[in-house]
């Protein structure tokens, strides 16, 4: 039996935080599980390289949802980090805050400690931002965000004009001021090479001798002692192994994992468990429930004049752009596929956006067999306008099939399950045409591919919105904060409502999503528990 006085389930974007937070002093022993391998892989430390990723069961969990009535049918495919720096390890390095509101939301839900105000301080220490520090941004922190507004394709700039063109102001900073308009999207790279939760955390914290980081280590259970959770069983080459925590066990093993893990615990809905012979530790319903997640699209078109296809499609092009990569970490290998997106309202009587935009320099209508084809685009000049829901209102769950931890729990989102969502979603690929539409950009397309100039009435673009439509991989909620046990699974200073030693620190906290990419406020959660950790063990 190892003993330790911390241990952390999951080293992905909180996790990695936690454990170098909890260790930092020298004070605290921690032992870090990770279920996947190492992040010093190619194609994980080059920024594109996540088409490669997209599919690797290597690094990737590679989940899929249940048949969605609300996606015509189609199950969606789910990717996860299962890899030191977990899914910062994988995404696509666009750094979002959300909006004031979102937190502000937060802490009027019961939640003191997690307004807007309360939480900028730890996301201005969390980074070093290239573009400089001013009243929203920070610098000397340990994770580097990119200014990419000297790298990015030329055609951004039609995007630009044309998206102010059809009303939305420039925004130099959605992390600024103000979320709302259209700008270029900052990124968490340094020198060319991806800035996951891993690199700028876990990697530093795993040179002090008080961290033990174990890979290839798959929790399985947690084990309890009446009330209070006392140690993790795991997994690791094939033996089942067993470690003890003196002080407490902090699962971020993030918004599939975490509900997954308690609920193999005994710990979730009694019905559930009782119908799959798992004793039951501590009846909670809202384990694996209020599943939340952003649904995007993209519209696709041909154009006049050449995009990144023309780049990263022939033979010539891939040596070039690699050449490019590995001699100067630059070029469009060292960047996200979003290159500039912007938030917008569908209804102006909204007090704040409620869609996020996303632009890529290239199309991928032709997808090859089992990869993102990121770095094998269309054979055409194409590129796309995409954007996602901010807050959309349906909600999912995360429940086990079986006792069997190898088994992959059963993931129902319930897309567009309210007409709220479809409505919105409506008003808003309208808008993507308008901004095509618009002279900047018009002048230089030369057709609508997808979905075509064909869909055109409401009730085809919602068909087709429907079965196109796809996760932006932000899934949240499924162990939600709240004061209320009866409506929350933890508290907010993040322990599990009705139990002892046992917090979450990972984005299934969030009360609701947050308007725009999730990893970011991942990572200043995983600062915010640490800190409520320490204060309580000082």
């Amino acid at each position: 039996m190892q003993s330790y006085d911390f241990i952390v389930v999951g080293s992905g974007s909180a996790g990695s935080v936690v454990a170098e937070r909890l260790s930092a002093s020298g004070r605290f022993s921690v032992l870090v599980l990770e279920a996947g391998g190492t992040d010093r892989r190619f194609y994980v430390q080059m920024p594109l390289g996540y088409g490669k990723t997209f599919f690797d069961p290597a690094v990737n969990w590679n989940y899929k949802t249940e048949p969605d009535p609300g996606l015509a049918g189609n199950a969606d495919h789910w990717p996860r980090g299962k890899i030191i720096g977990g899914s910062s390890s994988i995404n696509a390095m666009v750094w979002i805050r959300g909006q004031r509101e979102d937190y502000d939301a937060w802490a009027a839900a019961g939640n003191p400690g997690w307004g807007y105000d309360d939480l900028l301080p730890l996301f201005k220490a969390i980074e070093h931002n290239e573009a400089g520090a001013d009243e929203w941004r920070g610098v000397g922190g340990p994770l580097h965000v990119t200014d990419c507004s000297r790298s990015v394709h030329p055609l951004t700039a039609r995007y630009l004009q044309a998206a102010q063109q059809a009303g939305l102001p420039l925004n130099p900073d959605f992390n600024g001021a103000s979320q709302e308009g259209v700008g270029i999207y900052q990124i968490s790279t340094r020198n060319g090479r991806r800035m996951s939760a891993a690199r700028a955390f876990l990697r530093p914290a795993m040179k002090r001798k008080n961290v033990r980081v174990e890979t290839h280590a798959l929790a399985t259970k947690i084990l309890f002692e009446g009330s209070r959770a006392v140690g993790v069983e795991y997994i690791r080459n094939g033996r089942t192994m067993t470690a003890r925590a003196g002080r407490e066990i902090v699962l971020c093993a993030g918004s599939v994992n975490t509900p997954q893990l308690l609920q193999l615990s005994g710990v979730g809905p009694a019905d559930l468990l009782q119908s799959l012979g798992i004793p039951v530790v501590h009846d909670n319903n809202n384990v694996g429930a209020n599943l939340q997640d952003h649904l995007g699209i993209n519209y696709t078109f041909k154009g006049k004049v050449p995009t990144l296809n023309q780049l990263l499609r022939p033979w010539w092009g891939k040596l070039y752009v690699g050449m490019q990569y590995v001699l100067l970490r630059s070029g469009p290998l060292s960047l996200s596929m979003n290159n500039a997106g912007g938030f917008f309202r569908t209804d102006p009587a909204l007090s704040r956006p409620n869609m996020q935009l996303y632009f890529q320099a290239f199309s991928t209508v032709m997808p090859k067999n089992g990869e993102r084809p990121i770095l094998t685009p269309d054979p055409w000049p194409g590129f796309s306008i995409g954007l996602s829901n901010c807050r959309p209102t349906s909600r999912g769950s995360i429940t086990i099939r079986s006792k069997n931890p190898l088994d992959y729990p059963k993931i129902m989102p319930n897309a567009y399950s309210t007409d709220r969502d479809v409505a919105e979603m409506l008003a808003a690929v309208k808008f993507v045409r308008r901004i095509a539409s618009m002279p900047a950009m018009a002048e230089i397309i030369e057709e609508e591919v997808l979905p075509g100039p064909s869909i055109a009435s409401d009730d085809d673009v919602i068909q087709d919105f429907r079965k196109r439509s796809g996760t932006v991989y932000h899934p949240v909620s499924t162990c939600r904060m709240g004061p209320d046990p009866s409506t929350s699974v933890v508290d907010p200073r993040l322990k599990v409502h009705g139990l002892a030693g046992l917090r979450i620190v990972d984005a299934s906290i969030f009360p609701d999503n947050i308007s725009g990419n999730t990893n970011a406020p991942a990572i200043m959660t995983g600062a915010k528990g640490a800190a409520m950790i320490l204060e309580d063990h000082s």
